[in-house]
């Protein structure tokens, strides 16, 4: 009877070992698992009052508008885990657009003029960088500065102009399809998903985030390189910043110096709402694209149901605040268990 039913178990794919480790990946993707089901019930209300909000059109549009912040999220995530924050993302994503444009505008090609965008990026990453981890300052005070001027240069560029996208193929990296059948929005999207979840969690240089952002004075002690984790951290923020701005004036062509005035707030919002601890040591990349695309979920919902949109961030504020006391509920469990 006991040789019967192994032989079920494992024709039905169900070892001990399998359902061990798929035990396992539900512990650890808990948080994950959750925010899923709740993007699926906040689709399904809205789609209950809107049918379309159910199309396959809608959900590519979804994904397509939600693709730049999936990915500021990562690299802002990157910060939070470390224990610090990056206010600058932005400002970031404002400035690399029309920079990228303005090279444009001067004759450059488009891979040229991204090159100036990214540079962006890699500038104001490794001021971060130099700033909180060289001079010791404190990362809020220094994002909140760069903030600042790169907010204002966004403006300086161009004289407050917006600026159309010269290049007719440039649309083509946000839209276009380095694979047949998949978009490079969702392309890129997935690729930093898994590259990012994997350093995280499989590679040593990863774990060091998580170590540094529990405590930076006991990583220090067990010979982790704690300055240089954290600036890399920052300058791989600003980086996918200036991508996620290249990604966006690919998709509507055109280059706006107040584009990423709210995109800070979101991408912040995105990796709390995914499960990271504002205190650093927590956070997945998984957690942090579904946040991301929780707060396209709502966006989307809200501009179909035709509510006014200044409540958009009234309902983020909700979600974020439910998602702190959740977490916040569980960790007091996990400490009195």
């Amino acid at each position: 009877m006991t040789h019967t039913t192994t032989q079920g178990t494992q024709a039905a794919g169900q070892t001990p070992c399998a359902i061990r480790h798929r035990e396992s990946i539900i512990g650890t993707y808990r948080t994950e698992v959750a925010i899923a089901v709740a993007i699926a019930l906040l689709a399904l209300a809205v789609g209950s009052q809107v049918p379309q909000a159910l199309s396959w059109g809608n959900f590519a549009n979804v994904t397509q508008a939600g693709a730049p912040l999936i990915i500021m999220s990562l690299g802002v995530l990157l910060v939070v885990i470390t224990g610090g924050i990056d206010l600058s993302v932005g400002s970031v994503f404002s400035l690399t657009g029309m920079v990228t444009a303005q090279a444009m505008a001067y004759g450059y090609g488009g891979v040229a003029a991204s090159m100036f965008g990214l540079g962006v990026g890699l500038v104001f990453g490794s001021i971060n960088g130099f700033l909180v981890t060289i001079a010791g300052l404190a990362p809020f005070v220094v994002t909140l500065i760069t903030f600042a001027v790169a907010g204002s240069l966004a403006f300086i560029v161009t004289n407050g102009r917006s600026m159309p996208i010269p290049d007719p193929d440039f649309w083509l990296l946000n839209s276009g399809s380095l694979i047949p059948g998949l978009p490079n929005y969702i392309l890129f999207c997935l690729v930093l998903l898994v590259a990012i979840e994997i350093f995280l969690k499989k590679m040593v240089a990863g774990r060091w985030f998580y170590a540094v952002g529990s405590s930076a004075a006991a990583a220090y002690l067990l010979g982790i390189p704690v300055k240089r984790t954290k600036f890399f951290a920052y300058v791989a923020s600003s980086l996918l910043a200036s991508f996620s701005g290249l990604l966006t004036i690919s998709y509507i062509l055109n280059a706006e110096s107040t584009a990423g005035s709210s995109l800070m707030l979101q991408a912040i919002a995105a990796v709390v709402i995914g499960g990271a601890s504002l205190l650093g040591g927590t956070g997945t990349a998984v957690g942090a694209v579904l946040g991301a695309l929780m707060i396209t979920v709502i966006q989307n919902g809200v501009n179909l149901i035709g509510i006014n949109s200044f409540w958009q961030g009234s309902v983020t504020g909700l979600a974020i605040l439910i998602a702190v006391v959740i977490d916040r509920f569980s960790k007091s469990r996990r400490g009195a268990g």
